[in-house]
């Protein structure tokens, strides 16, 4: 990925991983990159749309972007992409801080299943999964990908 993403790099781009899996994937590409800029971290739990259905995540995290996105280039980064919604969150609330003049998406997953027209730039991986299937990973310090059978 970060192979993919260094000819992709704008002047001075911030780096913004998804908690928690999209912000180990990024701190391991914004060391690979060196990256003088430090990470920024988005937790969009009051961001979703089935916030109201699920209720609050019990493991709500702070978001921390170091500078200003306002005309910056950023990299957003996840771990595995699915329906689309994780990153219309992020999105949204990116947008809360201020314009930025563009965004790559990065994840080291796509598995498909897309419910809104969001696709990455930069991909680890596609795999194609059964209905009953989803990706799971682990980490931080040894990331592991996993695919398991859905509960229920």
């Amino acid at each position: 990925m970060a192979e993919q993403l260094r000819p992709a790099l704008k002047s001075h781009p911030l780096m913004i991983g998804i908690h928690t899996g999209g912000v180990w994937v990024a701190e391991r590409l914004h060391r690979m990159l060196d990256l003088k800029e430090e990470l920024g971290t988005l937790d969009i739990s009051f961001y979703r749309d089935d916030f109201t259905r699920v209720g609050m995540n019990p493991q709500v995290r702070t978001s921390h972007l170091p500078v200003n996105v306002e005309d910056r280039h950023l990299i957003l980064v996840d771990d595995v992409l699915h329906t689309g919604r994780t990153i219309r969150a992020a999105l949204n609330e990116i947008f809360d801080y201020g314009r930025p003049a563009s965004v790559l998406l990065a994840c080291l997953v796509e598995r498909g299943g897309r419910e809104l027209p969001i696709e990455p730039q930069v991909v680890g991986e596609r795999v194609k999964l059964g209905k009953n299937q989803h990706v799971k990973l682990s980490g931080p310090e040894k990331l592991e990908l996993r695919i398991q059978e859905a509960n229920g």
